[in-house]
């Protein structure tokens, strides 16, 4: 396996699905890199893998994981961990990520990704599990921040404060979903140009857009439409403030053509443009 390609931080990547994996082939995109979820690729071979491989030669990957779930109360799950670094060190990938939050307790599992109070326990928690994950992986991961439908009355401490404690203290660096910012800046109500202020540069590693759904009540993290025009306006200020940072195009239920993803792609493409003109002119 050759060394991990470099990803470019001017263009903007794709998460690779199973429906395109023919027409990328056939017709390989333009784009930075592409993003897989981790626990697609845990088994002892067989096609997803093959297909993997095969993408790893052209285009720089990033695993992005749903299952280790570091806010848990459980302990880390060793045979999780186990399969994760096996499909780190087979495909090298240039990034690897986790969500904050947790998906568990007491071996019983639900699908979905579960927010964490934001207290001074629950801040150590995290850090000694991220620490964990980093010295069994011998690498740097980033860590996202998620979408949220509630808060707890517990909470002590703003989520952006949290998310940024948990990258300096931990020595990782952040997966910043701007979508999951402007979701919760809307259920919640917060200001999300606040929160983006609140973000070191430096420790953004890599940026997630995506689109939700707006159920009247809530705005729900679906993953299933176009970014919405507030959602770029944010992004172009995240990189007004951060510099161009690693950008993928998340698409996960009512996957679309592929040629409908790499559109969003280029609209990130455009912003990563002028911010890198605006900064050379300044």
């Amino acid at each position: 396996m050759s060394r991990p390609l470099h990803i470019e931080s001017s263009r903007a990547g794709i998460g690779l699905r199973t429906p395109h994996y023919r027409a990328m082939l056939d017709n390989p995109p333009p784009v930075s890199f592409l993003e897989v979820h981790s626990e697609n690729f845990f088994g002892d071979g067989g096609q997803p893998l093959r297909y993997l491989d095969r993408f790893r030669e052209d285009y720089p990957v990033s695993t992005h994981g749903v299952g280790l779930s570091l806010g848990s109360a459980d302990t880390l799950d060793p045979e999780h961990l186990r399969r994760l670094k096996r499909l780190v060190d087979r495909i090298e990938p240039t990034l690897v990520s986790e969500h904050l939050c947790w998906v568990g307790v007491n071996g019983r599992f639900l699908n979905d990704l579960l927010p964490i109070p934001y207290t001074e326990e629950a801040l150590e928690h995290v850090i000694g599990q991220v620490g964990r994950v980093q010295d069994f992986l011998g690498r740097q991961i980033m860590v996202e921040n998620v979408s949220s439908y509630l808060q707890f009355v517990d909470s002590s401490i703003p989520e952006w404060e949290f998310v940024r404690e948990v990258a300096e203290r931990a020595g990782c660096r952040i997966l910043l979903d701007v979508n999951n910012i402007y979701v919760n800046s809307v259920n919640h109500g917060f200001d999300a140009h606040a929160y983006l202020d609140a973000i070191e540069p430096g420790s953004v590693g890599e940026i997630h857009l995506a689109g939700f759904q707006d159920t009247g009540e809530v705005l729900i993290d679906t993953h299933g439409s176009s970014v919405c025009e507030a959602v770029w306006k944010l992004y172009e200020r995240a990189i007004k403030r951060l510099g161009p940072i690693p950008t993928l195009i998340e698409w996960d239920t009512d996957i679309p053509a592929l040629e409908v993803l790499l559109d969003e792609a280029a609209k990130a493409d455009r912003i990563l443009a002028a911010s890198e003109c605006a900064r050379h002119a300044a």
